[in-house]
């Protein structure tokens, strides 16, 4: 299944796994990868001398190509770059900043830069910035997200029209089904978050791997707009969090509710209560916990059952 993106990446199949805090170490972007995907060190949850760990690990676990997701809010973030460029790390998805303030350093060092937008608008501004490819990911999808609420179904078309580069598709995708409906669309490729999730190596706690193999259909709700938005499942800091929006809760009141290292307590730690449970709708289709090369073997059985089906129309 080769095309723009297998071959940018040099991977087998057009399936990257998405960088998720607390659940995409060393060991799900090692299993993604050797499996013919592309895995990502999500290093949004990682001190820096962390994130060093979780690439030397991984280069040991597999010579296949892996690369880091970046999130450009977070602190840290030059010395972030200077140990990707020490520990020569290929593949760079930036997101949640503007990519013109780190592509051409990283691309400069040879390394291949992606860009995670939520529009057209940011899309063009990621090609502007020589980016060489981007992720438009849709309001459907969990953790953080665009403030537009444009799903997958629109954005990806609308993406497509606009831009020259590869478009990997985002949001709502956990089924080969959907992997074909997204390139029908237009991507080049798919990002995967939410299915590696429940998955054996990803980092995430097993309790909250089972709260989203139970989710069904209305779990999720996009919340914290004020903030960063936000879609997580519905626990009791999610009540609270609309308990405090009822109340006229200001800014301010929000951040205190929010405090610190909320997600890494629910999604690491196993807190189902007071945690922040990080996770996209497609949580309602997924109903195991199984390792990622079985993922992603399942994903390219449904891709050409489904592509033979749409053929025999």
């Amino acid at each position: 299944m080769q095309n723009k993106i297998t071959e940018l990446f040099d991977i087998a199949y057009p399936i990257v796994q998405a960088g998720m805090i607390w659940a995409s170490g060393w060991r799900l972007a090692a299993a993604v990868s050797k499996a013919g995907g592309l895995g990502i060190i999500g290093s949004g949850s990682m001190y820096p001398d962390v994130l060093r760990e979780h690439l030397q690990k991984c280069k040991q676990a597999t010579n296949k190509p892996f690369g880091v997701n970046v999130p450009m809010l977070y602190p840290d973030l030059e010395e972030i770059m200077d140990i990707l460029v020490e520990e020569e790390v290929k593949i760079v998805f930036t997101s949640a900043g503007n990519p013109k303030v780190w592509t051409s350093f990283l691309k400069e060092r040879g390394i291949i830069v992606v860009h995670v937008v939520s529009s057209v608008k940011f899309a063009l501004k990621a090609q502007e910035a020589g980016v060489d490819a981007v992720v438009a990911e849709g309001f459907e999808a969990g953790g953080h997200n665009g403030r537009d609420e444009t799903t997958t179904l629109t954005l990806i078309p609308a993406v497509r029209e606009k831009i020259r580069i590869p478009l990997i598709a985002a949001g709502g995708i956990a089924t080969g089904r959907a992997m074909l409906a997204a390139m029908v669309l237009g991507a080049d490729g798919v990002q995967v978050g939410s299915r590696f999730v429940a998955s054996h190596e990803a980092s995430s706690h097993p309790l909250f791997k089972d709260m989203v193999v139970q989710a069904g259909e209305g779990a999720t709700h996009l919340t914290l707009k004020e903030l960063a938005p936000v879609r997580l499942l519905k626990n009791k800091f999610y009540q609270d969090v609309q308990q405090a929006y009822a109340s006229g809760a200001t800014v301010d009141e929000l951040k205190d509710l929010l405090g610190r290292a909320r997600a890494k307590r629910g999604m690491f730690e196993g807190d189902l209560e007071e945690g922040e449970l990080e996770i996209g709708q497609v949580a309602a289709l997924i109903h195991d916990i199984k390792p990622a090369a079985q993922i992603i073997a399942d994903m390219l059985t449904e891709f050409e059952t489904a592509k033979a089906e749409v053929q025999n129309l």
